[in-house]
């Protein structure tokens, strides 16, 4: 109940005793006639309330960040009485606040809506109706609704951009070296009839004696190295305001997106574990829509500091030729872990995200990783 409905009551109220102490049939009947307002207001918002249905459909599902998607909103209701147009509490959405709209300037009982929303951040939002207020005519009445109907969720995935192609260690077995030697003398896996031009020292004398005939050892071939991307999913820096920060958010997702896709047609395998509430290992395998999709759920919750992810990943630097490191800040302890890394083997990349590439705290941390022979690139933001 409204405070706007004291006005109408008192009035009523006033004509009533009006009638009764003059015995004049005017007020009598101007006291009905607002009676009568009352209580059909009241029946028409407590029947529109009742027979409520809310519909929803998104124009698309999955889309790429820039790109625009439309909320149909569909309102059915039944009842006698005309009612106002129905009063909308949309979602927030990581593009805008929680909104109130009025479905259309008429009244009716079925009434539409279309919005539109551009997706302007990378991420997972639940576009759709929280509530519905019903009102009548006169405004003396209202009651809220939530829709029966659930939130449909919208999945904006990540660009891609062209990014240089790994170097690998160069104590790492690629392709070349495959060619040039397929077996690993240190791992014998298997053994076969000897054929001309089998090195003698291959021959297993004992077998052979036993089975009368040259028998050879079979090599395990060597393993390519694999790649490994780390993405700091720890809540990015703070540049004051939320806007750079979602951009930051990302220019990290995208990044390291455009990393694992420019590697689909490698040998090397590649592998980029997501830390977080939900952790969860990507790999070339699972091909590039899912790939995509789990770093579009990124919550960037990870708790712990990046350098100590970084330290925890050391240990898998010995079958890794490259390293991606994709990050937003920069110290002393994160440089440390980098070249510590490096020393290990590995080419090492550093992707740094970053408004201020001039900053001179940053060039000197920089020059540091550079003189380790670290490679090092800026990515600036770009806002949808």
């Amino acid at each position: 109940m409204k405070t706007r409905l004291a006005l109408p009551l008192t009035a009523a109220a006033a004509l009533l005793l009006a009638a009764f102490s003059t015995g004049s049939p005017i007020f009598l009947f101007g006291a009905t006639l607002l009676l009568i307002i009352i209580l059909s207001s009241f029946v028409s918002v407590w029947w529109a309330a009742g027979t409520l249905t809310v519909s929803s459909g998104l124009s698309g599902r999955t889309v790429r960040r820039g790109e625009s998607v439309t909320l149909e909103v569909t309102i059915r209701h039944g009842g006698l009485i005309p009612i106002a147009p129905v009063l909308l509490e949309l979602y927030a959405t990581p593009e805008m606040p929680e909104t109130q709209v009025r479905l259309k300037d008429a009244p009716g009982k079925t009434q539409r809506l279309t919005l539109p929303f551009h997706a302007a951040h990378v991420g997972v939002s639940c576009p759709g109706v929280k509530s519905c207020t019903v009102e009548d005519v006169f405004g003396l009445f209202s009651k809220t609704v939530a829709p029966r109907s659930g939130k449909e969720e919208l999945l904006v995935l990540p660009l891609t951009f062209d990014v240089e192609a790994l170097k690998f260690s160069p104590g790492d077995p690629g392709s070349e070296i495959m060619a040039r030697a397929t077996e690993d003398v240190s791992n014998p896996s298997d053994f076969r009839n000897y054929q001309p031009g089998d090195a003698i020292k291959k021959i297993h004398w004992k077998l052979s004696a036993r089975k009368g005939d040259l028998m050879v050892r079979r090599y395990e071939e060597p393993v390519l190295s694999d790649a490994l991307v780390l993405m700091d999913c720890s809540p990015p820096p703070s540049w004051g305001h939320p806007e750079a920060e979602a951009d930051i958010r990302d220019t990290l997702l995208e990044t390291a997106a455009s990393v694992m896709v420019s590697q689909m047609t490698s040998d090397h395998a590649v592998r980029l574990p997501l830390m977080g509430e939900h952790p969860v290992e990507l790999d070339k395998n699972m091909g590039t829509p899912l790939i995509l999709e789990n770093l579009a759920r990124v919550d960037f919750s990870e708790t712990d500091q990046f350098e100590r992810v970084l330290l925890l990943e050391t240990r898998r630097m010995r079958r890794v030729g490259a390293t991606v490191i994709i990050s937003a800040r920069l110290s002393s302890r994160i440089v440390d872990v980098m070249i510590r890394m490096k020393r290990m083997g590995p080419n090492v990349r550093l992707y740094l995200v970053t408004f201020t590439p001039d900053d001179p705290l940053v060039l000197g941390m920089v020059s540091k990783l550079q003189q380790a022979e670290i490679e090092v690139s800026y990515v600036t933001p770009v806002p949808a």
